[in-house]
């Protein structure tokens, strides 16, 4: 690596990565945030395999929008790259999901496949009354359902962290009571 491109700035090197011939630029952008954009895409998979997916990801999608770049905080800017790589990547993963089959050997007993049964059939019921919430309700309604802060659901939706708290609560209070009836009946 040329040592001129150690002392200069992250957008600096954005910029230059932005013109031609700016491939050693990327690289070295590449070798300082590599480790920082992983561990950011490895809070939001358990698994490293997709981790990585999504880090590699979030470097071929900056790669291709560097020109896009307009100043600013080029840590920040990667950093919502891979945040949405990693949603991205979590619906496609979603989406491909199978539903789990019975292991035949195992032989469960009517009554534990009858509440397996009625365990999935109000989970599916659940997310369909999630899509019909309105985009911002689901979207901070799914994330803290992940496990994250109102203030990591605030810097990945763009909202305030009054305005995801909102969501959150009118989120919930509307899915409850479209699903009271069926929990009623359980």
């Amino acid at each position: 690596m040329p040592s001129k491109l150690l002392g200069l700035p992250d957008e600096e090197l954005a910029k230059r990565a932005g013109q031609v011939g700016g491939n050693e630029c990327f690289a070295e952008l590449f070798a300082r945030h590599r480790k920082k954009v992983f561990y950011a895409c490895r809070r939001f998979f358990p698994d490293s395999p997709a981790a990585e997916d999504a880090t590699q990801e979030t470097f071929l999608r900056a790669y291709r929008n560097i020109r896009t770049f307009n100043e600013g905080d080029f840590s920040g800017w990667l950093i919502r790259i891979a945040k949405n790589a990693c949603i991205d990547e979590w619906r496609r993963r979603r989406r491909e999901a199978v539903i789990d089959e019975i292991d035949l050997a195992e032989q469960p007993s009517p009554n534990r496949l009858d509440s397996a049964c009625e365990a999935r059939l109000m989970a599916e019921r659940v997310w369909q009354e999630m899509r019909s919430l309105s985009p911002e309700q689901r979207r901070c309604l799914e994330l803290k359902i992940e496990g994250f802060s109102y203030e990591e659901t605030a810097t990945r939706t763009g909202l305030t962290i009054g305005e995801v708290k909102s969501h959150i609560q009118n989120g919930r209070r509307m899915l409850w009571r479209r699903t009271e009836a069926v929990f009623a009946k359980s």
